[in-house]
């Protein structure tokens, strides 16, 4: 006997002890698959015959069925399970994870269960035990076909058993290993002209009911292929025909489930177009008729292709239904989710599914008709309201290319205008669910591969930005940190271009770019085209047409005015350079650095850095005056005089290097906002474009601003050199340059591979070194670092997690870009730029 138990159901072996079921199970089923309960019991008390530990068991046997079930996986409960109160939770939890209950039914004689049990050496239970154990199972075949089982197989001799075969079955809609490529058309409503003009610009040669699909390619019907238009027969004849031809896969909506109901006599209410549909197969043939009935009562709820990566239904699909089977997952795919409330137009009001979805497969669905196809999270909604004088859509996939055609006419008059959105309620509430970025978490780059946050990394992560986050909507990238060069051989320096040099020649990267190191703010700047752009784009529906954030996701203004002028001035320049058409784009991502330092830092500068000049001057000028006496009286005090005045002259040199970045700022004009990359646009992130690249792009900018601005403008280019590490004259003048700069009050030079993505022998490399000058350093490692001692003490910094710190950032910045540009859900980019800022909080020194 072949028994038929699908590959994701729940196996409820029923029968007294000493029926056969362990041995039955594990002959057809893996170890693990099986959970029996004299193991659970064993579990919480060491003991498998401890039947006042049986209350426990059972707890700890359904949790490890809901575990199981909720991961996919097929299980088997191997218990007695002779009552109809012990299968009941067992029913209940396939129910709630969408599963198949299958009954395996050991009725064998109990003269047999009696013999067996009286040469058992594991466990021998009492006769009368047995005798009650059969009564119980006599009584249970009566109730069980009313209590859920989806199928139910018997036996009443062991020979029965003995002969049995266990062949696993894949769930219908279970079609992972058809790959396609697909073309998944909206809701046609019988709209047959509109089909064939939608299917000849898909590439199908349609005549009569005989289609030609481009090769390799199939199409994919989401359902509601009848009622309120002119031809629902042609449309059905045409998609059965291909459906037989192996050139389409087709699934129900709900208006072709209320078409079969209607003709096989069942009460149904003729409206919304149902009577069309009647009055159109009225002229049929019954043998039409019946095949229609036969062909649409035959479809699968949904679809899971490619591997999973592909999920298609009428109304929509949640993550946790996909490829299960229940009355709910099919009444799901039909209608999605309502209140029970309906709209002013007397539609129902539905639960935004997709909002709240997180799933990995992208979900193509229909139902409701939509203005233009609607892509939410990873879900679109392509039924376009051809019927309603709209279109008819269909998805490219994989391509995710859009491709319709426009309808004849209005064939049937909606109730909500197509340009009304239909009324949802929101299942999610905010933009991002508090799951998807806390906790233990790795997130797959491109870049780098895997990056792993730790719990304690994201709670911080998530505490920043909820309190002090710019609008999330916004937040697409965070920039990474930079780590500074080697230790420099030289005596009296701590970094020098050289070592930098040294690495990527190691590496074999031997064209680098050197941009100057502005000593500023870091800012990106995000900027629209126009309002409608950010409200399309970034769902801005508070005016503003663009921001710029800090490094840490915080606003950069606390002026909104001085925030609109800056974006207004990167927005005029992009104009005048051209930038909107040459890029074919309606929006850019900037990455820059934005001065004074003082416009941000102001209250640092106070507190910390002007607080320590000031003191240590006049605590240091009272010790200078102070031993001045002490030596004209005699004292053998020079040296100590000596390196008084050396400190003092340190000091005066931290005042000066500090405030060479500090002016005032009353206006936008005020500012220097100096771009290094131009990250994205419309459809583009730039990695793929060297660095020249994004220095000749800024160049244009700040060309195009200072020309608007009568030769004065606040968008700055960044001074650059291009350096080929084996040409002397190169490295010479790189050298010479850099030396130029710092000791003209610069903060040093950044050193890059001329490629924006560079690889060596054992992947990508550092995205960029910092070089900084002598007297800048002084800022950060204190006005007495140059002394011989402390600079001793200071060469030996470790830089290795500072250097792995920076390539996982810049791994994850580029991988929010990359998501956010292909048009990932929001959460997903999040996932990345909150990986930035959880890793800040790793115990890295922040003076390197």
């Amino acid at each position: 006997m072949k028994i038929q138990i699908p590959e994701l159901s729940l196996v409820v072996l029923i029968g007294a002890s000493s029926s056969g079921k362990s041995t039955f199970a594990a002959r057809h089923f893996k170890p693990t698959e099986v959970i029996s309960s004299d193991f659970c019991r064993a579990l919480v008390s060491n003991d498998e015959n401890d039947l006042s530990a049986t209350a426990d068991a059972f707890e700890v046997l359904h949790f490890i069925v809901r575990k199981r079930l909720a991961a996919g996986r097929l299980t088997v409960v191997d218990a007695t399970n002779l009552q109809p109160e012990a299968r009941r939770p067992l029913i209940t939890l396939a129910r709630d994870q969408h599963c198949l209950p299958i009954a395996l039914v050991f009725d064998l004689p109990v003269r047999l269960l009696k013999d067996r049990n009286r040469v058992r050496t594991d466990r021998r239970i009492p006769p009368p035990a047995i005798d009650r154990q059969a009564d119980h199972l006599r009584r249970s075949h009566r109730s069980l076909a009313k209590e859920g089982f989806h199928a139910i197989y018997a036996w009443t001799a062991p020979e029965q058993v003995d002969a049995v075969t266990v062949e696993r079955q894949r769930i219908w809609s279970d079609r992972r290993d058809d790959r396609g490529p697909f073309d998944i058309v909206g809701d046609v409503h019988g709209c047959y002209d509109e089909l064939v003009a939608l299917l000849g610009k898909l590439g199908y040669a349609v005549s009569g009911t005989s289609v030609v699909p481009p090769a390799g390619r199939r199409a994919i019907f989401i359902g509601d292929l009848v009622d309120r238009g002119p031809d629902t027969p042609g449309v059905l004849r045409l998609v059965m025909s291909m459906v037989h031809d192996g050139t389409a896969l087709c699934l129900p909506g709900n208006h072709d489930v209320k078409l079969v109901r209607a003709m096989r006599g069942r009460r149904v209410q003729v409206t919304h177009g149902l009577e069309a549909s009647l009055s159109q197969l009225a002229a049929e043939t019954p043998e039409f008729k019946d095949e229609v009935a036969r062909f649409l009562d035959g479809l699968v709820s949904h679809y899971v292709l490619d591997a999973g990566r592909l999920v298609v239904a009428h109304a929509g699909m949640t993550s946790e239904m996909q490829g299960r089977a229940s009355k709910q997952v099919r009444e799901f795919a039909l209608f999605g989710e309502t209140t029970g409330e309906t709209d002013e137009f007397g539609l129902p009001v539905r639960f935004n599914w997709a909002e709240a979805y997180r799933g990995s497969a992208l979900v193509v669905y229909g139902h409701t008709p939509v203005a233009e196809a609607r892509w939410e999270n990873n879900t679109i909604n392509i039924d376009t309201g051809c019927v309603f004088g709209g279109r008819l859509t269909a998805l490219r996939y994989p391509e995710r290319e859009l491709v319709s055609v426009p309808a004849a006419r209005e064939h049937y008059h909606p109730a909500r205008p197509l340009t009304t959105p239909a009324p949802q309620v929101s299942t999610a509430g905010t933009l991002l669910d508090i799951a998807d970025v806390t906790g233990r978490r790795s997130i797959e780059t491109r870049l780098l591969g895997r990056v792993t946050l730790r719990e304690e990394q994201a709670r911080a992560a998530v505490e920043v930005m909820s309190r002090f986050a710019v609008d999330p909507r916004w937040l697409i990238y965070l920039p990474p940190t930079m780590a500074p060069t080697e230790t420099s051989s030289k005596p009296d320096l701590l970094e020098h271009p050289s070592e930098a040099f040294a690495y990527y020649a190691s590496k074999g990267v031997s064209h680098l770019v050197c941009e100057e190191k502005h000593m500023g703010s870091r800012a990106v700047v995000v900027v629209c085209v126009d309002q409608t752009t950010a409200q399309r784009r970034f769902g801005s529906a508070d005016g503003r047409t663009g921001i710029c954030f800090t490094r840490t996701g915080r606003p950069f203004f606390t002026d909104a005015v001085m925030e609109a002028g800056v974006l207004d001035r990167v927005r005029m320049a992009a104009d005048a350079a051209g930038l909107w058409q040459e890029l074919d784009t309606d929006w850019l991502c900037l990455d820059c650095e934005l001065m004074p330092w003082s416009a941000k830092a102001e209250e640092l500068l106070k507190d910390q850095y002007a607080a320590v000049g000031t003191a240590a001057r006049v605590a240091l000028t009272d010790a200078a005056a102070a031993l001045k006496v002490a030596t004209g009286r005699g004292l053998p005090l020079e040296a100590l005089k000596s390196h008084t005045r050396s400190r003092l002259q340190a000091v005066a040199r931290y005042g000066e290097a500090y405030r060479r970045f500090v002016w005032p700022v009353h206006s936008v004009d005020d500012l220097r906002l100096a771009p290094f990359h131009l990250l994205a646009s419309a459809g583009t992130v730039h990695v793929d474009r060297d660095h020249e690249w994004h220095m000749r792009m800024a160049e244009r900018l700040a060309t195009a601003d200072a020309t608007r601005g009568g030769g004065r403008g606040v968008v700055v280019p960044t001074t650059y050199r291009k350096v080929d590490v084996g040409s002397a004259t190169d490295v010479a003048e790189a050298f010479r340059w850099w030396e130029d700069l710092t000791l003209g009050g610069a903060e040093g030079v950044v050193v890059k591979p001329l490629a924006f993505v560079a690889r060596g022998p054992r992947g990508p490399l550092q995205p960029g070194l910092k070089s900084r000058g002598r007297e800048y350093l002084r800022i950060i490692y204190g006005p007495e670092y140059t002394l011989s001692d402390n600079l001793e003490r200071l060469r030996a910094r470790g830089l290795a997690r500072k250097r792995s710190l920076a390539m996982r950032e810049f791994a994850l910045g580029i991988e929010a870009l990359e998501r956010f540009v292909r048009g990932d859900p929001l959460y997903r980019v999040h996932e990345c730029v909150l990986g930035v800022l959880a890793l800040e909080s790793e115990p890295v020194d922040p003076r390197l």
